[in-house]
């Protein structure tokens, strides 16, 4: 699997959610389920569904909070209630791969990053792209912020 550095922008509506981490394998797909139901309120949304969460920092630090949402080509003139828009652009390592082997990638895409010698920005939010392909199986893009 290919890893490499990237600077990208992202343009997102979607809904915030909070928690425990332990409960974002869960709680996540809920909360991306609620968003499904009102896309056609979206306007100029590119299909595309992103999560975005708060790194864990430590072992202590239990609870965090994520966004879920889709991707938009711009920023809406209205968003609508009950939703939110967010604007993010930084520079990332990334890497992309089958959503059933997420926590290899995962894995994978920071001992890249250690290996490389990149520094985590553990202030700014992890990113996952999530990609429907033909044949009903799903790609996750992964994208941590680097220190540029």
């Amino acid at each position: 699997m290919e890893c490499r550095l990237v600077r990208k922008a992202f343009k997102v509506v979607g809904i915030e959610g909070k928690g425990y981490y332990a409960d974002f394998g869960s709680e996540v797909p809920k909360l991306a389920q609620q968003l499904q139901s009102r896309l056609t309120e979206v306007e100029s949304h590119t299909g595309i569904e992103i999560g975005i969460f708060e790194p864990k920092r430590d072992e202590d630090h239990l609870e965090g909070s994520y966004f879920v949402g889709v991707i938009v080509n711009e920023a809406p003139t209205a968003v609508p209630a009950g939703l939110e828009f967010i604007e993010t652009a930084k520079t990332y390592a990334t890497t992309r791969g089958n959503i059933n082997y997420i926590g290899h990638l995962h894995d994978h895409l920071l001992q890249w990053v250690d290996e490389q010698g990149y520094i985590r920005d553990l202030e700014s939010h992890i990113i996952e792209t999530y990609h429907s392909l033909e044949n009903g199986k799903e790609d996750v893009e992964i994208y941590l912020p680097i220190y540029s």
